[in-house]
């Protein structure tokens, strides 16, 4: 299995990224914004958290608008495999990949510290194998990651089983109906603001994440 992983001005935690995918089984590139194009045989793309092109505009407003990016969507449109994190997740909903927005947080400050997921029920097969129900302790670093829908989106993804996480007890930033991570309507691309990939090891504090990565294998190991 072999993952691109993207990397725009600004990126920041593209080697975290790695090494959680490394740890279940993938082969890495990372591939630059600029690109032409992804290279052959890539089975997910992961868009890692950072603050690409400075957040000017808006965030993932610049990076939506890549020369790469506009590879990666029409692959996405032909089943390819996406995970963003953070701002990899606001360039997915820049790019119409993934509905709604994240806004600025509630009390607008930027927020850093762990918080619980709680994992939905959902239709997501990129991750199908994650035990619905369970708890995950991940961080969160965010400014904007408010997630925010208009009611009628937000049905459709509660009808359809998109939604994957939530915020269990504490909501760190207003989001609408605690949402932490979203899927498309494919179950193939997966968008959420905390960051899975940072808690992956014991020398991180935590392996919380690590499930969310093995079931990228299954699913995408299952296919090849």
């Amino acid at each position: 299995m072999r993952a691109a992983i993207v990397i725009f001005p600004g990126t920041n935690r593209e080697r975290d990224m790695q090494k959680a995918l490394t740890l279940a089984g993938f082969a890495t590139d990372f591939v630059w914004h600029d690109d032409s194009e992804l290279p052959p045989k890539i089975d997910l793309v992961a868009l890692p958290g950072g603050f690409a092109h400075g957040d000017y505009l808006r965030p993932g407003a610049m990076a939506a608008r890549s020369r790469l990016m506009k590879d990666i969507v029409k692959k996405a449109n032909q089943g390819l495999s996406i995970f963003g994190v953070c701002n990899g997740f606001q360039v997915l909903t820049e790019t119409g990949l993934l509905p709604g927005a994240l806004r600025r947080n509630i009390h607008g400050r930027f927020i850093c510290r762990n918080v619980n997921l709680q994992i939905e029920k959902n239709n997501a097969a990129i991750c199908a194998s994650l035990p619905h129900g369970q708890i995950m302790n991940v961080p969160v670093a965010h400014h904007d990651g408010r997630y925010d829908i208009e009611d009628a989106g937000l049905k459709i993804l509660q009808d359809e089983g998109r939604i994957v996480f939530r915020y269990h007890g504490e909501n760190p930033n207003g989001s609408v109906d605690h949402v932490a991570g979203i899927a498309s309507a494919n179950g193939r691309i997966l968008g959420m603001m905390p960051h899975p990939e940072d808690h992956v090891t014991k020398r991180q504090g935590s392996t919380d994440g690590s499930p969310l990565f093995a079931a990228f294998g299954q699913m995408l190991g299952g296919l090849s």
